[in-house]
């Protein structure tokens, strides 16, 4: 359904051509524009599946022999995710995340692995805050929304979980028996 070409409604994920907010005050800036727009989103896709791509557990997971349609698929994503064009909506229509990955088990090991290599990414852009908070913010709610398996077959106790410093720290739950 489209609106009328005077509706002042934007819609998601769209930025408006004025920057100025009532009252004559500079509207915020989306996270697409506070990073460098397009340029950055491509920088950030290149290095995230550069380490996709020497990780063979999560290299597995990639049906496609070239890395590069995903590549562009994931930088349209982000790019409409975080403020900037619409282009993925407009080609592959709602995002949804979760059915999209249905068919992969996502255990909690491959989300540390690409978490590793997103939030890598992210630190060789040096991308500036608060953006860069907001964006690791997202990347952390939604990888972990991803999983959907939680055992690890392939875990062994000659294959401990990949560490780095990029690694995202798992809460340790603890159980206390309530006494009588």
């Amino acid at each position: 359904m489209s609106r009328p070409a005077d509706d002042p409604t934007p819609s998601v994920g769209s930025t408006p051509a004025d920057t100025t907010a009532p009252g004559g005050q500079e509207a915020p800036q989306t996270v697409y524009e506070m990073v460098g727009g397009h340029e950055t989103f491509v920088r950030l896709t290149r290095l995230f599946y550069e380490g996709v791509a020497a990780d063979p557990p999560l290299r597995d997971m990639y049906p496609e022999e070239d890395l590069g349609p995903a590549e562009e698929r994931l930088r349209m994503f982000l790019e409409q995710f975080f403020g900037g064009p619409t282009t993925y909506s407009q080609l592959r229509g709602h995002p949804r995340l979760r059915m999209r990955h249905v068919d992969f088990a996502v255990t909690p090991t491959q989300r540390d692995r690409w978490l590793r290599h997103m939030l890598g990414a992210m630190e060789q852009l040096d991308l500036p805050e608060p953006a860069a908070g907001m964006m690791r913010s997202y990347f952390l709610r939604s990888a972990q929304a991803m999983v959907n398996t939680l055992e690890d077959p392939e875990a062994t106790p000659e294959s401990p979980p990949v560490r780095s410093s990029t690694e995202v720290p798992r809460p340790r739950l603890s159980v206390r028996r309530l006494e009588d």
